[in-house]
């Protein structure tokens, strides 16, 4: 499924180059764009490979030059210039830009250093546009260099908030930088709100989530044993990475020291990467040697571990702690559990998988904090990137026009409310994909912010487990490269199936007889281990309750319930505005209410239920019937030899004037209606909502029942039929853009 899913994306890219090829054309412009990439640090280039790969597969509309500085040049940093060497790429500039020191004046001398260098090689190159990643102070000098030398800078990762010096030094770059590139769409927003032209600010997400979403790898445990040892297993180890805090040094060395006492008593194999070069980093080194870390038996101490290697270190850990942005912004995409130290990442928005701990007066707190998540597993998170950014990008450095005054421009306020994502100015979809697992058919959806069905998508459901759970992963797989097509950004993937449901573990414990070898079946972890989105799944009848919650007649309402009248008899109860599931997850189950004690068996064991009188099961087995004995067909009326009698044959023959269809059809509504007349004593909702095919024929009947059997203080509780078309597709949608939503915004 993920290769069809990368197909399309290299499929995109060739189309993509070929209409941007003929604007160039068009516009007699067909100069390639020389675009400089400076890399510092191993961390900035794990964001900045992605893009860099991207622009060398398109020789035609770009000449990419490498300029290497900063850590990546010092042994005691792992000499990391050597992975972009092992990328294939030539590094047309070493520059030696760092001072060997332990305090903050050496990180100024070693911008000032940088800024003696780096116009001789600006002059040289002559780039067109520099490419400059987020927050380190190699890069302060990066960009105060191009500006001063009237060099187009693009920034990536601004607008974001950490809670450090780094925010000074990030938002300094922005205030110099002429385009930008964020990740979220918070800091989009604060880029908006700094005065940033909108207009030139892509929401295109974290390009090495293009990497990480992508990074499934079947021999992870090669990688596992060779940086921690043979006996290593998978999900039973921790990775730590902690870098000094340049604002309070003393302070943040304290915590390291707490760190490896917290995971020297937890007692669990751990990788530790040795810190940045932030003022700091050698007293932390310090107090590793000091404390054996080296050499103990359960650590591994190492300077650098190459980004493909040190993903899947990450995707199959226990945990990782530190204060490192990758614990907060990329293992989000695996689920991994994080304990993040301290205020270095204070301001991140943040997945459910990070544990905040912010202060430390001994090691107890934090070996509290590995109790807690070492071996958990978190749904993934997508908060940083879609894994399509890299498209995105280069199709905004090709709308770049060389020929635009060089001068910024600010956007005072007021600012633009609806802010456009892609240079083409159309504005991306938030959107979810929502599955319907019905009798018959298996239902797929793009379903956008406001309810509609972008694209549908349906086949017919088999009825064994492999076939159906593979059928799903792959209509969902396909959809979600269709979303990209359709210009719509996929939040996450919500499931509305028949049957008791457990929503908090995404398991169906037991399903209808409808849904065959469907029992104790985890939707969640295949769905999001193809997909790496978050997935949310519930009871076809709470999804219908959710929907009219969300889209319908129940919008704003603080209790109604709603009654799917179907095939079978289902319904969803909303209370002071949340879904009722009850204690074993089996609240309204509203076709299971028994209306009479001596009443026609039902499918769940029963006699006498709502959906033994009033379900399309009930319905046909009747006008089955009816047909057996020549009393079903009047006038107007036939069923094809190859046709099976069903409940539309019955009112069809109700409405002609069968007689007998009249009274099977009165009775059922009566048996519905003298459900909700239960419903309102017991709940007591302003609303009845009902839901299905048979809902507009039932609805007099049951309005009719509520006059003569209900309490008179409960007779102006209003039943109406529900005006959605696909209550249980937009109820799953409903899940996602719900929490999604109140989540990130």
């Amino acid at each position: 499924m993920c290769f069809l899913f990368w197909q399309f994306q290299e499929l995109y890219f060739k189309n993509l180059s070929k209409r941007n090829k003929q604007i160039m054309e068009k516009n007699g412009n067909n100069r390639k764009l020389r675009v400089c990439v400076a890399t510092c640090n191993r961390a900035d280039y794990s964001k900045l490979a992605p893009i860099m790969f991207g622009i060398k597969t398109e020789p035609e509309f770009f000449e990419l030059d490498v300029v290497v500085l900063g850590s990546h040049l010092i042994d005691d940093y792992g000499n990391t210039y050597r992975m972009i060497e092992q990328d294939d790429f030539d590094i047309n500039t070493r520059l030696h830009t760092i001072v060997r020191g332990e305090d903050e004046a050496a990180m100024v001398e070693s911008v000032g250093l940088a800024l003696v260098k780096l116009p001789d090689v600006l002059n040289r190159l002559k780039p067109d546009i520099m490419i400059v990643h987020g927050d380190r102070f190699d890069a302060l000098a990066l960009a105060t260099s191009a500006a001063l030398m009237n060099i187009r800078i693009l920034h990536i990762e601004g607008g974001e908030v950490s809670g450090t010096i780094d925010d000074s030094i990030r938002h300094a770059i922005t205030k110099l930088a002429h385009y930008h590139v964020c990740c979220t769409r918070s800091a989009e927003q604060h880029l908006i709100s700094m005065c940033e032209d909108h207009d030139r600010i892509l929401l295109a997400g974290c390009p090495s989530y293009d990497k990480l979403l992508s990074a499934k790898n079947k021999d992870y445990m090669s990688i596992i044993r060779m940086w921690l040892g043979d006996d290593v297993k998978s999900k039973d180890y921790i990775v730590a990475l902690q870098h000094p805090v340049t604002t309070d040094i003393k302070h943040s060395i304290k915590m390291f020291e707490l760190t490896l006492d917290a995971l020297i008593s937890f007692n669990k194999r751990t990788l530790v990467l040795f810190p940045n070069i932030d003022a700091g980093s050698k007293e932390m080194v310090r107090v590793m040697r000091k404390k054996g870390i080296e050499h103990h038996p359960n650590f591994r101490a190492v300077k650098h571990v190459p980004f493909d290697q040190f993903i899947q270190l990450v995707a199959h850990a226990g945990c990782m702690i530190g204060n490192s942005s990758c614990g907060v912004r990329e293992v989000g995409a695996f689920g991994t559990p994080v304990i993040n130290l301290g205020t270095r990442q204070i301001g991140r928005e943040t997945g459910e998988n990070v544990l905040h701990v912010r202060d430390a007066d001994t090691q107890d707190k934090i070996l509290q904090a590995l109790h807690l998540q070492f071996g958990k597993q978190y749904p993934c998170s997508k908060i940083y990137g879609d894994g399509n950014a890299v498209p995105r990008i280069l199709k905004f450095l090709k709308s770049i026009d060389l020929q635009e005054p060089l001068q910024k421009k600010f956007c005072f306020p007021p600012v633009k409310e609806n802010i456009s994502q892609d240079i083409d100015h159309i504005l991306e979809t938030l959107s979810a994909l929502a599955v319907d697992l019905g009798g018959t058919n298996l239902r797929v959806a793009i379903v956008s912010m406001k309810g509609e069905i972008v694209k549908k998508y349906t086949q017919f459901n088999p009825k064994t487990y492999e076939e159906r759970i593979n059928l799903i992963l792959q209509m969902c797989v396909e959809a979600a490269a269709e979303a990209v097509k359709l210009n719509c950004r996929i939040l996450g993937v919500g499931i509305s199936t028949g049957g008791r449901v457990n929503p908090r573990e995404g398991i169906v414990l037991h399903s209808t007889k409808l849904i065959q070898e469907w029992n104790s079946v985890d939707l969640r972890t295949p769905l999001s281990d193809t997909l790496h989105l978050p997935v949310w799944v519930d009871n076809d009848g709470n999804c219908a309750a959710l929907a009219e919650r969300k889209f319908g007649q129940g919008k704003g309402l603080e209790n109604f319930v709603t009654l799917i009248t179907g095939t079978g008899i289902g319904g969803g109860i909303i209370h002071q505005h949340e879904l009722i599931h009850g204690s074993s997850f089996c609240a309204a189950e509203l076709g299971h209410l028994v209306v009479s004690l001596d009443g026609p068996d039902c499918s769940c064991g029963s006699h006498g239920c709502i959906e033994a009188y009033a379900s399309g099961m009930a319905l046909q087995r009747e006008a089955k019937k009816l047909h057996d004995e020549d009393l079903l067909l009047v006038e107007g009326m036939s069923v094809p030899k190859d046709e099976a009698v069903g409940a539309l044959h019955l009112i069809q023959a109700a409405k002609l004037g069968n007689a007998k269809a009249q009274s099977i059809l009165r009775t059922a509504g009566t048996a519905l209606g003298l459900g909700v007349v239960n419903i309102l004593h017991t709940m007591n909702p302003s609303l009845v909502i009902l839901s299905g095919v048979l809902a507009s024929h039932y609805i007099h009947i049951v309005k009719d029942v509520i006059r003569q059997q209900a309490l008179s203080s409960v007779q102006d509780v209003d039943v109406v039929v529900s005006d959605l078309v696909d209550p249980a597709l937009l109820g799953a949608a409903s899940m996602v853009l719900d929490y999604t939503t109140r989540r990130i915004y």
